[in-house]
């Protein structure tokens, strides 16, 4: 086995320890300690996890027994950590958003092309094994010309998840809520498969909530480089919530995947392989994954795949497969969307 990578969690909340647990559950990597200004969440991760714990930034930065950060904090505070842990020399690993707007995304990747370190987000659907088949059949150009793309994110948060206070539901923390908070893993996946995305229009509004700064519900028209249309619409705002969808399709084939299973695999040009993926693949999943809770589903081994591809690309010096300039693509595209939603016009990419 090569290296093992020495690992600090800056952030000790939830989605801090699903990531911290996927670092233990991998060979090559060591959890050392966390960092969380609140002492008794960095302690309480610390005693869950067997780790050190900090309540400053700069002390976790300062160990020289840290290779690598995942930063698991609030949205919009992601470009403090990951820019001092480059200048730190710290390969940096982002929980989806890389953060909340072009530049602190920007300064992030200038801070890190800079130091020579490696940074990453967080998009583990990418690696499903659905996901995976999916692009495939894209590269090998299975669609014939691509026509349409759907990505739906149909989602459900109650009035208490708002509630609660802290960083969800602000633009300055969350930097928006439908879209970049919950559906920006759809948003993501449709833009990796269809290629980039030309003009957007689109509607957003609050409607199911109350005293939200946010977005809880969205629509928006897509029109792609390549030619194609596609429609992009996430909320919060749909009891009970059930599984995400993407579609794509051609004038060779569409494939239309439920969360991590297809729905629809079928082209012109059928093979034997075609065959095999329904039979293994093909299934609807049950109704109401991911709905109310938050929680729902996630668990450190969805995330373990984004952390083996980070650490392999280091070791390969190579980009990983969800670099940050991978991350910034979903970004641009719902900033997009919030854009034309509040001037009632179509808007450009790039930004």
């Amino acid at each position: 086995m090569g290296k093992t990578y020495r690992f600090g969690v800056i952030g000790a909340g939830f989605i801090g320890g699903v990531h911290g647990d996927a670092i233990k559950s991998m060979p090559n990597a060591e959890l050392v300690a966390c960092a969380d200004p609140v002492e008794a969440a960095a302690k309480r991760f610390a005693e869950r996890q067997g780790c050190d714990y900090h309540t400053n930034v700069d002390d976790l930065l300062r160990r020289d027994d840290i290779d690598v950060v995942s930063i698991a904090t609030p949205s919009g505070m992601h470009m403090e950590s990951a820019v001092a842990a480059a200048e730190a020399g710290k390969h940096a690993l982002v929980e989806k958003p890389l953060d909340i707007t072009l530049e602190r995304i920007d300064r992030i990747l200038e801070a890190h092309d800079k130091a020579g370190t490696t940074v990453g987000g967080i998009f583990n659907g990418r690696f499903y094994t659905t996901a995976q088949l999916f692009k495939q059949a894209v590269d090998e150009g299975r669609f014939g010309r691509m026509t349409f793309g759907l990505a739906y994110g149909p989602w459900w948060r109650t009035q208490k998840y708002y509630d609660e206070g802290g960083w969800k539901g602000t633009w300055k923390y969350d930097g928006g809520g439908a879209y970049m908070n919950q559906g920006i893993h759809t948003v993501d996946m449709l833009q990796w498969l269809m290629g980039p995305v030309k003009r957007v229009t689109a509607r957003v509004d609050m409607l199911a909530h109350v005293n939200v700064e946010v977005e809880d519900t969205g629509a928006a028209i897509i029109e792609f480089e390549n030619g194609a249309l596609g429609v992009m619409a996430c909320a919060s705002s749909m009891y009970p919530g059930h599984f995400r969808i993407v579609e794509v399709a051609g004038d060779q084939g569409t494939v239309a995947m439920a969360d991590t299973k297809f729905f629809f695999w079928q082209f012109a040009e059928e093979t034997k392989e075609d065959e095999r993926v329904r039979k293994d693949y093909l299934a609807f999943p049950a109704v109401g994954i991911g709905a109310d809770d938050p929680a729902t589903g996630v668990t450190g081994d969805l995330h373990v795949p984004n952390f083996v591809d980070f650490l392999a690309a280091i070791d390969e010096g190579r980009a990983p497969l969800v670099s940050g300039l991978e991350s910034r693509k979903s970004v641009e595209i719902i900033l997009a969307v919030y854009e034309s939603s509040k001037t009632g016009k179509p808007v450009e990419l790039p930004l």
